[in-house]
């Protein structure tokens, strides 16, 4: 019998299969990607009884991949918080799928085991920008609040890690991480044992935000900034956490950090206003390759004739 476990390869997804692979150990192949590599059960040779753990990408977007696999006579085991569009009916398919703006896929794994491995949740929630929820799940860990900083930096660490164009981008591998991650039930005592690859994580992260603090916006209003980076690996690398700093920073305000591509497009990240998350994925899936969630949201190749499309767009819905 073959195990394919399939996942995002940022914060969520990581922190939401170490969570079920502590709790139900499994020796499967590992699908993942850079963060917007995110038709990846297209990657999937399933057969008869072939077993398919699916966390944190879109259903929708991979609809084709999951109605093959599921055709092949695999099970699949379904845990998202993105657009999933019409779920599937099939006696193989298991879903826990929730769009609200202040759940992800951690938080839904975490549902799913009753808290078992609660810490790796916080991680993964903290790595999604749900600060909030982050703090409430955390509550009967009784942390102290440098502990708390410590899981909120390393989810903030290992979200970055997964944005790039390519995996050479990127400081480890999505997949490389979880293996260096999953053998601990705490996130604590990885940053114990595997101090060097904490501060690998750190130290790029650092570097990388303080080049992005010197960039002025591109377009700013009452309601929404727009940001412009460079085709350059630290800028690849710093797009969504770039655009969780900038909402964080200013909660009534929608933000927009685009990024250059050699094909002359753009690869965008949207945050919605913390103050109304809703929406960013609406507005993406306007234009070609866009799609999200309600909070944050994505276009992977925004035509550079669209560009002044985009903002007008962008700052007409949130005006």
């Amino acid at each position: 019998m073959t195990h394919f476990d399939v996942f995002n390869g940022d914060a969520d997804g990581l922190c939401a299969l170490a969570q079920l692979r502590n709790a139900q150990p499994r020796e499967a192949e590992l699908i993942t990607g850079v963060k917007r590599d995110i038709n990846l059960l297209e990657k999937v040779q399933a057969s008869p009884g072939s077993r398919i753990t699916v966390l944190d990408v879109s259903l929708d977007k991979n609809r084709v991949g999951l109605e093959r696999a599921l055709a092949a006579g695999a099970d699949v085991f379904y845990c998202d918080h993105h657009f999933a569009g019409e779920i599937p009916e099939h006696h193989n398919l298991q879903t826990f799928i929730d769009t609200a703006p202040d759940v992800c896929t951690s938080l839904l794994v975490n549902t799913y085991l009753d808290g078992e491995f609660l810490e790796w949740a916080v991680v993964g929630t903290f790595g999604d920008n749900l600060k909030d929820s982050a703090r409430r799940i955390a509550k009967p860990l009784a942390l102290n609040e440098g502990s708390l900083q410590h899981l909120e930096d390393l989810g903030v660490y290992i979200n970055y890690n997964g944005y790039g164009s390519n995996l050479d981008d990127l400081h480890f591998e999505p997949a490389q991480l979880y293996r260096l991650i999953s053998p601990y039930a705490s996130p604590l005592d990885f940053m114990s044992d595997g101090a060097e690859h904490f501060q690998k994580l750190e130290q790029g992260y650092r570097q990388d935000m303080a080049s992005a603090a010197l960039l002025a916006p591109e377009y700013k209003d009452a309601a929404v900034a727009v940001y412009m980076l460079p085709n350059e690996p630290w800028a690849r690398r710093v797009s969504g956490v770039y655009s969780n700093d900038l909402a964080n920073g200013d909660p009534a305000r929608g933000h927009a950090v685009l990024t250059t591509k050699a094909n002359g497009c753009y690869l965008v990240s949207v945050r919605a206003p913390l103050s109304n998350k809703t929406g960013a994925d609406e507005l993406c899936m306007r234009f070609p390759t866009g799609g999200g969630r309600k909070a944050a949201a994505g276009i992977n190749d925004l035509p550079a004739d669209m560009l002044r499309g985009f903002i007008d767009s962008f700052a007409a819905f949130y005006a």
